[in-house]
């Protein structure tokens, strides 16, 4: 996409229902999808307030309607199970600001789409756990995410992303990048790609089970990083899931699995040296007792028994998208030096073969909190 020019940004400034007189906008935030600003208006006698506006991207999403619709229908929700919990809806999930025409977001000249959040205040994001009561925050604050949905119809919820965590289906298009190997390259990851295919099970184990209706669809997140967290700053509490993109019907494993791929490893996840990745029982231990707690029994009995599962699928399925990639010549992950998706991919299935080897220890811990 081409960058926000200042004509651009004030066409969709002056499209939103704001109040005031507009004293500050600048670039904010880490993302690297969304073009977000933050714009400060001056409201007479009450001071002044602050709101979020995106500039949807439309490569990453190219179904923007359909991803409002979704936001739209998850947030208000939530603001009436948090008014009937006594929370604050203002703090504890996106508001949307609507267009002036009364839709949740607003097309400009060029085609583009916006839209507007109010402000969280007095609470900030973490890219990286820097105390692991943050990690244990973001589990809570993933597991009432859950808790608070589940009851929401996830069937008539769009599915933004095809396909997005069906292992399955990445299964097949990794056997179909093998068979085309249009890089050359099979010949020289032999071992990665013998891999995957010795562990097909895992590929198919959720699909299977949702073939059989063993499994509930659930309103998911799928992208349950810490940085998705709107963590209080005087408190330390997760108080709010953002970033609801890629809100879509999914299941509560996969969520799980995805924090524990990334916030439980201890290395980066393009780590070279294999010596230093692995999946830390007592990051594993921290998350799984904040997420069962957040979900306050909402989950089945399936489901609690099968989050180590989710843990090895969504790390097997990570690995697997990394490998594919670079086998396809590196069109879909950022790289930024030769064979770095082939590293990522190394790291990921290293995590996969430690959480082989600690299995026993991770269901006891998913025992242990089960019941609590």
């Amino acid at each position: 996409m081409n960058p926000v020019t200042r004509e651009q940004r004030d066409e969709a400034i002056a499209h939103f229902r704001y109040e005031g007189t507009l004293v500050k906008d600048c670039p904010y935030g880490s993302g690297h999808i969304n073009d977000t600003f933050l714009l400060v208006f001056e409201i007479a006698e009450m001071g002044r307030i602050k709101v979020i506006l995106q500039r949807m991207n439309s490569t990453a999403f190219p179904k923007p309607v359909e991803v409002m619709e979704n936001i739209t229908g998850v947030t208000s929700f939530l603001k009436k199970k948090i008014i009937e919990n006594g929370g604050d809806p203002e703090r504890e999930t996106l508001n949307v600001i609507p267009a002036v025409d009364g839709k949740p977001y607003y097309i400009d000249s060029t085609g583009d789409y916006w839209r507007s959040y109010k402000f969280i205040t007095d609470a900030s994001t973490y890219d990286l756990v820097e105390k692991p009561e943050q990690f244990y925050e973001s589990a809570v604050a993933f597991g009432n995410f859950q808790s608070l949905l589940s009851d929401y119809p996830a069937e008539t919820l769009h599915e933004t992303i095809e396909k997005f965590h069906d292992t399955r289906n990445r299964f097949a298009l990794f056997k179909k990048a093998v068979e085309e190997d249009v890089m050359g390259r099979a010949a020289s990851v032999e071992k990665e790609i013998r891999f995957v295919l010795e562990r097909e099970e895992i590929a198919n184990c959720f699909a299977e089970m949702l073939d059989r209706h063993e499994l509930p669809l659930r309103v998911t997140h799928n992208d349950t990083k810490l940085n998705n967290v709107m963590l209080d700053d005087k408190t330390g509490k997760g108080i709010c899931v953002i970033d609801l993109d890629t809100v879509m019907p999914g299941l509560a494993m996969n969520d799980f699995g995805d924090s524990i791929r990334f916030g439980a490893s201890t290395a980066l996840e393009d780590e070279t040296d294999l010596t230093k990745v692995s999946c830390s029982m007592e990051l594993f231990e921290l998350y799984t007792k904040g997420f069962l707690k957040g979900c306050d029994g909402k989950l089945t009995a399936k489901e609690i028994e099968l989050m180590p599962m989710g843990a090895k699928t969504m790390t097997f399925e990570c690995g697997m998208r990394f490998l594919t990639d670079y086998l396809q010549g590196d069109k879909y992950f950022r790289i930024h030096r030769e064979g770095h998706n082939l590293d990522r991919c190394r790291t990921q299935f290293k995590l996969v073969e430690d959480m082989e080897q600690k299995w026993y220890t991770m269901n006891e811990i998913v025992k242990k909190y089960s019941n609590n």
